[in-house]
Order: structure tokens, then C-alpha cells, then sequence
């Protein structure tokens, strides 16, 4: 039995002992750092389907090995952090991460958002037919089959989470999703009132793929709604 790779980067041992226990039990691949700057270096020489990223660590916090990662690499992004603000879990979310985890937390969460984030991630790479591999709006390329975006020719670079977002708004292209049902279909979890993660997600979309991403072209708000695209 083999579920994939994961890089499991915390400088706490007592944490890296506790999840290779798990994780190994599930049949999982473990590679371990201590901080970002030992995991990019393990990054360059490894093939790696999920990263569990410490925020707080010595030489390269999390924060700043989640932005390197993301400038050529795509796999989902776990963070964890004894930082439980709403203002660290945005940031961690804006910066690349597709979920995040306060400590404490349970092993058994750590396994269940794991098993979530390695079958969406999959699922959005598996090679559908020829008829539905590009969904195309105007100048927007959107490629289920090697999670490609283009605008205007050019590639964007979309995490996982954003990429999955995008393409449930194209594949109800012209209907108005709810904030709610955008969420429960890509997070497959309840959504609550309060929670602005979707919107940050939105916004960083946004940002990657709209000229003007205060006047976008494609992402269009729907005010009380939700969003769609046209």
C-alpha cells in the first residue's frame, strides 16, 4: 500500500514523531525538515504529493517556504500554526497554503485533511476525455487535464485550491453559486457565515488571472449572492 509522498517540515520532533506514526500506519512515503530552507532543498530532489508546513520554525518560517514553493511547485499546501487569529489563517491561505490547522489538533484531523487534499488534487489531474479537456472563456484556458490556466496565452500559476475553485465557477459558467455552495464543493465541509476564506481565495484568483482585478472580467461578484462567471 503507497498514498503518496508527503514532506512533513516542523522543528518540534515530538510533532514529526506523532504524524510519522500516522501517516507511515496509512502507507504513506515520509520525507522530514526542520525548516523551509532543509525542505526546498529536499523539494529540488524529491517528488512530493503533499507538504505539511510548520508556520513557526527557525532559518525559513513557513510563510516564506510556502511563498518559494509556490513560485514552481503545485501540490497541496497543509500549515500548521499555534497562530488561531483569523488574520494568520488569511494569511497563510493568501500566501499559497489550501489549508491550514491550529495547534494543537488531532492526528486524526491531520489524516482525514490529507486523505481530502491528495484525492481533489488527484481527481483534478486525472486525464478526462478529449471533449472535455479545455474549458475556454474568451482568453481564459482552463485545462483539466494538466491543471494548465492560461490568459491571453500567458500561464498563470494556481494552487490546487484555487485551481479547483476556478473550475467549479467555469463548469457553471453563467449561474450564481453561492458563497456557500462554492465552498462545501471544493472544501467538502460545512460552510460558516463568518468564514472569509473563500473570499480570500477569490481575491488572490483574481489577482493571478483579471487585468484589473477591482473591474474583473471574469470573476464577477454577485453582491448578497455569491460569484459566477459569465
Amino acid at each position: 500500500m503507497f498514498g503518496g509522498t508527503i514532506l512533513l517540515v516542523d522543528d518540534e520532533k515530538e510533532i514529526i514523531d506523532l504524524l510519522e506514526i500516522y501517516l507511515k500506519n496509512e502507507g504513506y512515503r515520509l520525507l522530514k525538515a526542520s525548516d523551509g530552507a532543509e525542505a526546498l532543498e529536499l523539494l529540488n530532489t524529491n517528488d512530493v504529493d503533499l507538504i505539511i508546513l510548520d508556520v513557526m520554525m527557525p532559518n525559513m518560517d513557513g510563510i516564506q517556504a510556502c511563498m518559494k514553493i509556490r513560485e514552481e511547485k503545485h501540490m497541496p499546501i497543509i500549515m500548521l500554526s499555534a497562530k488561531g487569529r483569523e488574520i494568520d489563517k488569511i494569511t497563510g491561505l493568501s500566501i499559497g497554503a489550501d489549508d491550514y490547522v491550529t495547534k494543537p489538533f488531532s492526528p486524526l484531523e491531520i489524516l482525514a485533511r490529507v486523505k481530502s487534499q491528495l484525492r481533489r488534487y488527484r481527481q483534478l489531474n486525472v486525464s478526462p476525455s478529449k471533449n472535455d479537456n479545455e474549458m475556454i472563456i474568451d482568453d481564459l484556458v482552463i485545462n483539466i487535464a494538466t491543471h494548465k490556466v492560461t490568459v491571453d496565452h500567458n500561464e498563470v500559476r494556481l494552487t490546487p485550491r484555487e485551481f479547483s475553485i476556478l473550475e467549479v465557477l467555469a463548469r457553471n459558467r453563467g449561474i450564481v453559486l453561492s458563497m456557500e455552495q462554492i465552498y462545501e464543493e471544493v472544501w467538502n465541509e460545512p460552510f460558516f457565515e463568518a468564514n472569509n476564506t473563500l473570499m480570500v481565495h477569490i481575491r488572490k484568483i483574481r489577482e493571478k488571472i483579471e487585468k484589473d482585478p477591482s473591474k474583473p472580467q471574469y470573476i464577477k461578484t454577485v453582491w448578497g449572492i455569491g460569484y459566477t462567471i459569465e
